[in-house]
């Protein structure tokens, strides 16, 4: 019984042990001056950039659909109002939506791509295909289809960046900074929809190709800077391990904590990478693609961060930025470009506070926190539209329609400080070693599916419920917050072995941020979990090709879910 004890971790000892060096690792004690170097916010930089280039395609957009000259060329029918060029919903979400739709498939083919190649080239590779789908946009005269076709292709490129960017930086980066260096791929995000937004408001006045044109081709610039900036940084640490190149990985490491490559902190590191390797070896070294559903606690893990990247989506952010443009001229406002600029800056600016509060208040938090604020934003935001705006002359009242654009501000704030960076840390962290990309792959692909569903269908929602619309993404932001609630671990301040720990063991996650790790022996983790032959992740192929004393210490199916040897040799 003590030993179950141990495991589940109710031990009352303290959850770094001072008499083992390495359970109270030296980077603890890091000043802040040191957290960010140079090389930690180059690094910073130039991956994160994979986000900058979703939101600059995602804020010009929005822009696009009102410019003269764009309408003109593509447009399907009339504005019954103003005997205008206009689109139809079915064209507008079109063009919209094919973006997800192509980053949903980037997703999926990214994760098999950088296990292969590796996530250094593999940006570059998504990079290339980027600016492919832009020739393709900038190349069309007069075919709408053109142009959601180069949408299509430019999403191949931003799904496998939104797949690689939180990856590399989660594999690559110091433990102290890991949080914020992967949420930096939100802050990126909010930097390239706010340059988005300035650059079609420089633009929107010109009456001819250049007004949407010269945005496009702005945005050859990001992915540029980004895939020669990668060939200046190091491959993932892990990757380089599991290809046999462990002197590239211990260098790797080593710069990136800043010290020399047999400093104690390198040494842990890569003794950790070198268990789990070994560990999975010796369960057969090949793991079909279903082990994400039937390892130890992986369908948990596999669905909750699918449901996390969803309900991402469904708080309704994007529901601002695809449409904002048309949102806020629909309320009388004279110029709704200067209101998606305000909206873009809020976005921008409120995302810094969301780095500090992610490291400083921890995951759930925020989230439950956020969440919260969120849904009583929208409840405004659609209250004020469905019954007080006037829909049919809304410069009658005026003062309503601001009010909306504070509360959207309000809401945008909220989800920039907490949703939007720190789903991608979560997503980041959850995940053993073994089933990162395919995991990561699928949860971004969730986000992506949810993002195209928004954008086509929110042109026909919004006109048969009008503000009301609202209502759903509040019922959605407060869904969030019940779900992190019950079912997200507190992962602030623990490495990725400790998580991967605490939800083999079933961790209480309303409990989760007092849990202390088991001391002394190595920490029980899914690769060093071995079950009985087919159940669950093991088979018998698996087991036969397993060392002879390893077969000897599966785990029995009758024990308790969680359970864990006190010893196991082949982790020695």
């Amino acid at each position: 019984m003590a030993i179950m004890d141990r495991f589940r971790g109710s031990s009352p000892t303290p959850a770094s042990s001072t008499a083992d060096p390495e359970k109270k690792p030296q980077y603890l004690q890091i000043s802040a001056k040191d957290r960010f170097r140079p090389r930690i916010i180059l690094m910073a930089v130039l991956v994160s950039m994979g986000g900058f280039i979703f939101g600059y395609d995602t804020g010009q957009i929005s822009g696009f659909l009102e410019m003269p000259d764009f309408l003109d060329r593509f447009s399907d029918t009339t504005d019954p109002e103003t005997g205008g060029p206009a689109f139809t919903n079915g064209r507008s979400g079109t063009i919209v939506g094919l973006l997800s739709i192509g980053t949903l498939i980037g997703a999926l083919i990214a994760a098999p791509v950088a296990d292969k190649f590796g996530r250094k080239y593999s940006i570059c590779f998504w990079n290339i295909i980027f600016c492919v789908g832009v020739i393709v946009q900038i190349a069309t005269e007069s075919k709408w289809y053109q142009i959601a076709i180069g949408r299509w292709v430019a999403g191949l490129g931003v799904g496998g960046l939104s797949v690689l960017t939180p990856m590399y930086q989660s594999e690559t980066a110091p433990r102290y900074v890991r949080g914020a260096l992967v949420s930096c791929y939100q802050l990126f995000i909010t930097l390239g929809i706010f340059t988005a937004y300035c650059v079609n408001f420089g633009t929107n006045s010109e009456r001819s190709a250049r007004a949407w044109r010269l945005p496009m081709a702005i945005g050859f610039i990001w992915p540029v800077i980004m895939g020669f900036g990668m060939l200046t940084l190091r491959e993932s640490p892990r990757w380089a391990y599991r290809k046999g190149r462990i002197e590239d990985a211990r260098k790797t490491i080593a710069l990136s904590y800043s010290v020399s490559e047999d400093h104690p902190e390198v040494e842990r590191e890569l003794h950790e990478i070198k268990n789990k390797l070994d560990a999975e070896r010796a369960g057969g070294g090949k793991h079909p693609w279903y082990e994400i559903f039937t390892g130890p606690r992986m369908a948990y893990r596999t669905i909750l961060g699918i449901t996390l990247q969803a309900l991402q989506q469904l708080t309704g952010a994007n529901f601002f930025f695809y449409y904002g443009t048309t949102i806020f001229g629909s309320v009388g406002l004279p110029n709704p470009y200067v209101t998606s600029i305000i909206l873009g800056a809020v976005n921008f600016g409120t995302t810094f506070p969301g780095l500090y509060i992610v490291e400083k208040f921890g995951r759930r938090p925020a989230l439950i926190t956020g969440g919260l604020w969120m849904f009583a934003c929208f409840m405004v935001f659609a209250s004020l539209g469905s019954f007080a705006l006037d829909q049919e002359n809304p410069q009658s009242t005026p003062g309503v329609g601001y009010a909306m654009i504070i509360f959207a501000c309000f809401f945008i704030a909220g989800f920039a400080m907490t949703w939007g960076p720190i789903i991608w840390a979560v997503v980041g962290e959850i995940y053993p070693s073994r089933y990162r990309a395919k995991c990561m792959a699928l949860a971004t692909a969730s986000n992506w599916t949810w993002n195209f569903l928004i954008s086509f269908f929110t042109p026909y929602i919004s006109g048969a419920i009008d503000y009301k619309y609202g209502y759903v993404f509040a019922g959605c932001c407060f869904a969030g917050a019940v779900v992190v609630y019950f079912f997200v671990c507190e992962t602030h301040g623990r490495t990725l072995e400790e998580i991967d720990t605490m939800y083999v063991l079933h961790v209480n996650p309303i409990k989760s941020k007092h849990w202390q790790p088991p001391e002394g022996d190595e920490l029980p983790n899914l690769d060093n979990t071995y079950l009985t032959p087919g159940a669950r992740g093991i088979n018998k192929k698996q087991e036969a090709r397993a060392p002879e004393h390893m077969r000897q210490e599966i785990v029995p199916a009758c024990v308790e879910p969680g359970f864990v040897p006190e010893s196991s040799g082949a982790l020695r």
